[in-house]
Protein backbone atom coordinates (compact mmCIF):
# COMPACT_ATOMS: atom_id res chain seq x y z
CA UNK A 1 0.00 0.00 0.00
CA UNK A 2 2.82 2.69 0.94
CA UNK A 3 4.44 1.66 -2.57
CA UNK A 4 1.12 2.48 -4.54
CA UNK A 5 0.53 5.86 -2.48
CA UNK A 6 4.31 6.65 -2.99
CA UNK A 7 4.36 6.33 -7.13
CA UNK A 8 1.16 8.31 -7.20
CA UNK A 9 2.85 11.31 -5.32
CA UNK A 10 4.13 14.03 -8.09
CA UNK A 11 7.74 13.57 -8.44
CA UNK A 12 8.82 16.82 -7.18
CA UNK A 13 7.14 15.40 -3.75
CA UNK A 14 9.53 12.52 -4.13
CA UNK A 15 13.57 12.58 -3.48
CA UNK A 16 14.26 13.42 -7.51
CA UNK A 17 18.09 13.96 -7.66
CA UNK A 18 18.66 17.67 -8.12
CA UNK A 19 21.42 17.03 -11.55
CA UNK A 20 18.48 15.19 -12.84
CA UNK A 21 16.58 17.88 -12.87
CA UNK A 22 19.01 20.06 -14.78
CA UNK A 23 19.78 17.59 -16.87
CA UNK A 24 15.96 17.60 -18.23
CA UNK A 25 15.83 21.06 -18.37
CA UNK A 26 19.19 21.60 -20.84
CA UNK A 27 17.63 19.04 -23.18
CA UNK A 28 13.91 21.11 -23.16
CA UNK A 29 16.08 24.12 -23.65
CA UNK A 30 17.70 22.88 -26.49
CA UNK A 31 14.93 21.44 -28.12
CA UNK A 32 12.58 24.50 -27.78
CA UNK A 33 16.30 26.29 -29.25
CA UNK A 34 16.19 23.96 -32.57
CA UNK A 35 12.43 24.43 -32.60
CA UNK A 36 12.70 28.22 -32.79
CA UNK A 37 15.33 27.50 -35.31
CA UNK A 38 12.92 26.14 -37.58
CA UNK A 39 10.25 28.74 -37.05
CA UNK A 40 13.27 30.91 -38.24
CA UNK A 41 13.84 29.12 -41.26
CA UNK A 42 10.28 28.67 -42.27
CA UNK A 43 9.53 32.68 -41.67
CA UNK A 44 12.98 33.81 -43.36
CA UNK A 45 11.05 32.64 -46.96
CA UNK A 46 8.65 35.43 -45.84
CA UNK A 47 11.01 37.57 -44.30
CA UNK A 48 10.28 40.42 -46.81
CA UNK A 49 6.33 40.13 -46.90
CA UNK A 50 6.82 39.92 -42.93
CA UNK A 51 8.66 43.16 -43.03
CA UNK A 52 5.64 44.91 -44.68
CA UNK A 53 2.96 44.38 -41.69
CA UNK A 54 5.73 45.04 -39.48
CA UNK A 55 6.77 48.60 -40.93
CA UNK A 56 2.83 49.52 -40.89
CA UNK A 57 2.82 51.16 -37.38
CA UNK A 58 5.46 53.87 -38.19
CA UNK A 59 4.34 54.78 -42.08
CA UNK A 60 0.59 55.20 -40.24
CA UNK A 61 2.52 57.39 -37.22
CA UNK A 62 4.30 59.02 -39.51
CA UNK A 63 1.29 60.21 -42.29
CA UNK A 64 -0.56 60.95 -39.10
CA UNK A 65 1.60 63.86 -38.21
CA UNK A 66 1.88 64.85 -42.27
CA UNK A 67 5.84 63.46 -42.62
CA UNK A 68 6.21 61.25 -45.29
CA UNK A 69 9.12 58.72 -45.99
CA UNK A 70 10.00 55.99 -44.33
CA UNK A 71 12.81 53.79 -42.26
CA UNK A 72 16.46 54.50 -43.30
CA UNK A 73 19.55 52.71 -42.50
CA UNK A 74 23.21 53.34 -41.64
CA UNK A 75 25.53 50.04 -42.84
CA UNK A 76 25.06 47.98 -45.47
CA UNK A 77 24.76 45.11 -43.43
CA UNK A 78 21.34 46.48 -41.73
CA UNK A 79 18.92 45.36 -44.14
CA UNK A 80 20.31 41.87 -44.09
CA UNK A 81 20.49 42.35 -40.14
CA UNK A 82 16.45 43.39 -40.31
CA UNK A 83 15.52 39.88 -42.14
CA UNK A 84 17.30 38.26 -39.04
CA UNK A 85 15.38 39.78 -36.80
CA UNK A 86 12.21 39.96 -38.17
CA UNK A 87 12.31 36.41 -39.25
CA UNK A 88 13.80 35.30 -35.51
CA UNK A 89 10.79 37.51 -34.11
CA UNK A 90 8.04 36.08 -35.81
CA UNK A 91 9.97 32.41 -35.94
CA UNK A 92 9.61 32.49 -31.94
CA UNK A 93 5.51 33.53 -32.07
CA UNK A 94 5.53 30.31 -34.68
CA UNK A 95 7.17 28.26 -32.73
CA UNK A 96 5.60 28.92 -29.94
CA UNK A 97 2.74 25.44 -29.44
CA UNK A 98 6.51 23.39 -29.37
CA UNK A 99 8.23 25.63 -27.18
CA UNK A 100 5.35 25.48 -24.29
CA UNK A 101 4.71 21.58 -25.11
CA UNK A 102 8.52 21.54 -23.96
CA UNK A 103 7.76 23.47 -21.09
CA UNK A 104 4.86 21.06 -20.30
CA UNK A 105 7.08 17.94 -20.80
CA UNK A 106 9.57 20.02 -18.02
CA UNK A 107 7.13 20.50 -15.74
CA UNK A 108 5.17 17.44 -16.11
CA UNK A 109 6.62 14.90 -13.96
CA UNK A 110 5.35 17.12 -10.63
CA UNK A 111 2.19 16.94 -11.33
CA UNK A 112 -0.65 14.20 -10.49
CA UNK A 113 -2.00 11.75 -12.90
CA UNK A 114 -5.10 13.47 -13.46
CA UNK A 115 -3.42 16.85 -14.09
CA UNK A 116 -1.03 15.16 -16.55
CA UNK A 117 -4.07 14.69 -19.25
CA UNK A 118 -4.52 18.42 -18.96
CA UNK A 119 -1.81 19.22 -21.45
CA UNK A 120 -3.82 20.46 -24.73
CA UNK A 121 -5.94 22.85 -22.61
CA UNK A 122 -2.67 23.89 -21.31
CA UNK A 123 -1.26 24.52 -24.82
CA UNK A 124 -4.45 25.88 -26.43
CA UNK A 125 -4.40 28.37 -23.51
CA UNK A 126 -0.20 29.27 -23.47
CA UNK A 127 -0.13 29.37 -27.09
CA UNK A 128 -3.72 31.78 -27.28
CA UNK A 129 -2.34 33.91 -24.65
CA UNK A 130 1.33 34.28 -26.22
CA UNK A 131 0.00 35.41 -29.45
CA UNK A 132 -2.91 37.98 -27.93
CA UNK A 133 -0.30 39.70 -25.99
CA UNK A 134 1.73 40.04 -29.49
CA UNK A 135 -1.47 41.00 -31.43
CA UNK A 136 -2.63 43.06 -28.57
CA UNK A 137 0.64 44.76 -28.82
CA UNK A 138 0.73 44.79 -32.77
CA UNK A 139 -2.50 46.70 -32.65
CA UNK A 140 -2.76 48.99 -29.58
CA UNK A 141 0.30 49.81 -27.31
CA UNK A 142 2.62 50.21 -30.60
CA UNK A 143 1.03 52.28 -32.86
CA UNK A 144 0.06 54.58 -29.73
CA UNK A 145 3.50 54.69 -28.55
CA UNK A 146 4.87 55.60 -32.28
CA UNK A 147 2.13 58.24 -32.55
CA UNK A 148 3.40 59.52 -29.13
CA UNK A 149 6.74 59.29 -29.83
CA UNK A 150 6.17 61.11 -33.68
CA UNK A 151 3.85 63.85 -32.14
CA UNK A 152 6.30 64.66 -29.42
CA UNK A 153 8.91 65.23 -32.19
CA UNK A 154 7.58 66.83 -34.82
CA UNK A 155 9.01 69.96 -35.29
CA UNK A 156 12.26 67.92 -36.27
CA UNK A 157 12.79 65.43 -39.44
CA UNK A 158 13.00 61.80 -38.28
CA UNK A 159 15.46 59.56 -39.42
CA UNK A 160 14.28 56.39 -37.68
CA UNK A 161 16.66 52.96 -38.97
CA UNK A 162 15.98 50.10 -39.60
CA UNK A 163 17.82 48.56 -36.80
CA UNK A 164 16.19 50.58 -33.97
CA UNK A 165 12.91 50.24 -35.26
CA UNK A 166 13.40 46.62 -35.20
CA UNK A 167 14.55 46.65 -31.79
CA UNK A 168 11.97 48.62 -30.29
CA UNK A 169 9.48 46.26 -32.52
CA UNK A 170 10.87 43.07 -30.65
CA UNK A 171 10.91 44.45 -27.04
CA UNK A 172 6.74 45.45 -27.13
CA UNK A 173 5.74 42.46 -28.78
CA UNK A 174 7.29 39.84 -26.83
CA UNK A 175 7.14 41.38 -23.72
CA UNK A 176 3.72 41.60 -24.26
CA UNK A 177 3.84 38.15 -25.50
CA UNK A 178 4.95 36.97 -21.91
CA UNK A 179 2.62 39.63 -19.94
CA UNK A 180 -0.05 37.75 -21.03
CA UNK A 181 1.78 34.15 -20.22
CA UNK A 182 0.78 35.51 -16.06
CA UNK A 183 -2.44 32.80 -15.29
CA UNK A 184 -0.25 30.12 -17.01
CA UNK A 185 2.96 30.94 -14.31
CA UNK A 186 0.15 31.51 -11.47
CA UNK A 187 -1.44 27.77 -12.32
CA UNK A 188 2.26 25.89 -11.62
CA UNK A 189 2.74 27.93 -9.09
CA UNK A 190 -0.39 27.55 -7.36
CA UNK A 191 -0.29 23.79 -8.09
CA UNK A 192 3.43 23.42 -6.27
CA UNK A 193 1.76 25.47 -3.20
CA UNK A 194 3.74 28.34 -3.76
CA UNK A 195 0.79 30.85 -4.07
CA UNK A 196 -2.18 30.88 -2.68
CA UNK A 197 -5.42 33.30 -4.14
CA UNK A 198 -5.98 34.37 -1.05
CA UNK A 199 -1.95 35.38 -0.92
CA UNK A 200 -2.95 37.29 -4.04
CA UNK A 201 -5.86 39.03 -2.90
CA UNK A 202 -4.28 40.02 0.33
CA UNK A 203 -1.43 41.51 -1.57
CA UNK A 204 -3.26 43.32 -4.62
CA UNK A 205 -2.33 46.71 -3.51
CA UNK A 206 1.41 45.55 -4.01
CA UNK A 207 0.73 43.66 -7.08
CA UNK A 208 -0.66 46.79 -8.74
CA UNK A 209 2.53 48.88 -7.59
CA UNK A 210 4.60 46.14 -9.13
CA UNK A 211 2.53 45.92 -12.11
CA UNK A 212 3.04 49.99 -12.98
CA UNK A 213 6.13 49.94 -12.26
CA UNK A 214 7.16 47.25 -14.97
CA UNK A 215 5.04 49.04 -17.13
CA UNK A 216 6.74 52.03 -16.76
CA UNK A 217 9.96 49.84 -17.58
CA UNK A 218 9.29 48.50 -20.30
CA UNK A 219 6.80 51.22 -22.19
CA UNK A 220 9.29 53.14 -24.80
CA UNK A 221 7.36 56.08 -23.57
CA UNK A 222 7.29 58.33 -20.59
CA UNK A 223 3.69 59.38 -20.88
CA UNK A 224 0.84 58.13 -18.48
CA UNK A 225 -1.22 56.76 -21.72
CA UNK A 226 1.21 54.11 -22.68
CA UNK A 227 2.05 53.36 -19.45
CA UNK A 228 -1.68 52.28 -18.84
CA UNK A 229 -1.79 50.51 -22.12
CA UNK A 230 0.81 48.13 -20.43
CA UNK A 231 -0.28 48.46 -17.05
CA UNK A 232 -4.15 47.25 -17.82
CA UNK A 233 -4.14 44.20 -19.63
CA UNK A 234 -0.97 43.04 -16.52
CA UNK A 235 -3.98 43.82 -14.11
CA UNK A 236 -6.49 42.49 -15.70
CA UNK A 237 -4.16 39.76 -16.15
CA UNK A 238 -3.53 39.67 -12.40
CA UNK A 239 -7.37 39.55 -11.51
CA UNK A 240 -7.90 36.49 -13.62
CA UNK A 241 -4.92 34.78 -12.32
CA UNK A 242 -6.75 34.80 -8.96
CA UNK A 243 -9.18 32.69 -10.26
CA UNK A 244 -6.93 30.49 -11.64
CA UNK A 245 -4.57 30.22 -8.64
CA UNK A 246 -8.32 29.48 -6.53
CA UNK A 247 -8.75 26.61 -9.16
CA UNK A 248 -5.47 25.15 -9.24
CA UNK A 249 -5.69 25.08 -5.09
CA UNK A 250 -8.78 23.25 -5.08
CA UNK A 251 -8.05 20.95 -7.48
CA UNK A 252 -4.38 19.95 -5.71
CA UNK A 253 -6.24 19.42 -2.90
CA UNK A 254 -8.83 17.18 -4.25
CA UNK A 255 -5.85 15.40 -5.56
CA UNK A 256 -4.13 14.88 -2.47
CA UNK A 257 -7.05 13.18 -1.03
CA UNK A 258 -7.43 10.97 -3.70
CA UNK A 259 -3.89 9.58 -3.05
Amino acid sequence: MANVVTSALPVYERAMPFLAHLKELRRRIIFSILGILVGFLLCWSFADRLFGLMQQPIIQALRNHGIGGGLVYLNPTDPFNLYLGVALVLGLFAASPFVFYQFWLFVAPGLYRTEKRYVLPFLVSAVGLFLAGGLFGYKMVYPASLDFLIGYGERFQPMITIGEYTKLFATIIISLGLMFELPILVFFLALMRVITAAWMWRNLRYSVLVIFIVAAIITPTADVLNMCLFAAPMMALYGISIGVAWLAGSRRERGADTV
